[in-house]
């Protein structure tokens, strides 16, 4: 561990003081071997002081020494990287809503898939984060603006109902537009805290057909880049997909390439998932990423447990090794 992961690292001086003690206490047992070879009289020097081990009479002072090691770094206040959950910061979650997400090639139905795995990512969240929710399909709009309170999520999400086309870019931009509006009442000098959306979506943007068009796709994710807002995408579905509209079956495979695009140019993540085991573990994998920070926090009990415990054995044995206990 190197001196950057101590909060005191001045403590660590102390240990020169221990290696002090190391060598005062070779060179004291030095002494005494010389002083006892001077004992003419063997015989009795045997009867006074029996003879024990060597290494039974250094265990006391071994164990003294390296519990005053331990409980200077103890002092040092050594930290730890670990993980937190974060209490400040902002997820929008779209959600695709086009009538293509009745496709069954995800068992029971897209939609029904993706409902359970987000129900499930809505309520793993810490609670200080706000959630809020977006459904997507030729328009966008905000269901639940982002709050803390993960009831009116959930309910939002169990009511969600297929409309024609899909409008990528307006989810974006609803869901940019959901971050201001919680941005611009938020007090504190802090400013707004960080933000991140999530965007689920199984198949090509419909309206308008170019994602470079103004209100399209990429644009809607270059406005996002330029704001700092990562988009972390989910293309949900197989290329098998298919639905009936109208007494006729249309192919409805999955767009993975525009959504691999959106998650790179805001410095997202994107994800693929064919089946709602899978697209439960991106959830998961979101979670942890979106809801949880790491920081160094102290590491400085384990060290002082073993310390103390170093310290406490070495009294108990020396007191053992001199027979002083009855």
């Amino acid at each position: 561990m190197s001196l950057s992961g101590f909060t005191s690292p001045w403590w660590l001086a102390f240990l020169i003081i221990v290696a002090c003690l190391v060598g005062g206490y070779v060179v004291a047992q030095r002494l005494r071997q010389r002083n006892v070879l001077r004992f003419t009289n063997l015989a009795m020097l045997d009867k006074i002081a029996p003879r024990r081990p060597r290494a039974e009479r250094h265990v006391p002072a071994v164990l003294l020494l390296v519990g005053l090691a331990l409980l200077t770094i103890a002092l040092a206040s050594p930290t730890k990287e670990q993980r937190e959950p974060r209490d400040r910061a902002t997820v929008v979650l779209a959600i695709d809503v086009s009538l293509s997400m009745e496709a069954t090639d995800v068992l029971p139905s897209r939609l029904i898939a993706a409902q359970e795995a987000a129900i499930s990512f809505a309520e793993g969240l810490p609670r200080g984060l706000n959630l809020g929710l977006v459904s997507y399909a030729g328009t966008a709009s905000v269901l639940v603006p982002p709050t803390t309170d993960r009831a009116p999520v959930v309910r939002a999400i169990e009511q969600l109902e297929l409309a024609e086309r899909t409008a990528t870019g307006e989810a974006i931009f609803t869901s940019l537009q959901a971050i201001d509006a919680l941005a611009a009442i938020i007090p504190g000098e802090e400013g707004p805290p960080p933000a991140h959306i999530v965007l689920l979506s199984d198949g090509k943007q419909t309206v308008p057909a170019d994602m470079d068009a103004p209100r399209g796709g990429f644009t809607a994710a270059r406005l996002a880049a330029d704001r700092d807002i990562p988009i972390s995408t989910i293309a949900f579905g197989t290329m098998l997909g298919t639905v009936a509209i109208e007494g006729q079956v249309i192919d409805v495979p999955v767009d993975e390439p525009s959504m691999q695009e959106i998650a790179s140019i805001t410095d997202g993540n994107f994800y693929a998932a064919a089946t709602q085991a899978e697209l439960e573990a991106v959830y998961e994998n979101l979670e942890s990423q979106i809801g949880y920070e790491i920081v160094r926090g102290d590491a400085s009990q384990p060290w002082l447990i073993l310390g103390t415990i170093f310290v406490a054995a070495s009294g108990a044995i020396a007191l053992f090794v001199s027979r002083r206990i009855p």
